[in-house]
């Protein structure tokens, strides 16, 4: 079984290059000592903070500074871009009327990089 996420749990993505964190919003008015997080809660700078710098050559703003630097990958400041929620969740689990987010959930960058989570923010609740 894995753990239900909530807010401030430390994520990573594949191409950046600190950890971020989430951010849960309490209009689930689902909470633990943190509101407990949805699939939903997947919206740039706002759930989802940036992961330090970026080094996707899918991200406009790094391909143009590596063109600049005559080829070598130049990575710029990180400004997640994610379109689709979060997956798969947990089906059987409803926070707000959409499936809990638990530990094992992935998020899609469109700039290629794939959101997860290291630290589900609490230990004590589990879900399928």
């Amino acid at each position: 079984m894995g753990q239900l996420v909530c807010g401030g749990a430390m994520l990573k993505c594949s191409f950046g290059a600190a950890p971020g964190m989430l951010t849960v919003l309490p209009q689930n008015m689902v909470t633990t000592s943190m509101p407990i997080a949805n699939i939903m809660d997947n919206k740039p700078m706002v759930n989802i903070t940036p992961f330090g710098m970026c080094s996707s050559m899918a991200n406009p703003m790094v391909a143009s500074a590596t063109a600049a630097a005559f080829g070598a990958l130049t990575p710029m400041p990180c400004i997640p871009v994610t379109a689709a929620p979060w997956a798969p969740g947990s089906p059987t689990v409803l926070v707000a009327n959409m499936p809990a987010l638990n530990n094992s959930s992935k998020c899609m960058c469109n700039w290629g990089g794939i959101i997860e989570v290291v630290n589900p923010g609490q230990v004590t609740i589990q879900v399928p």
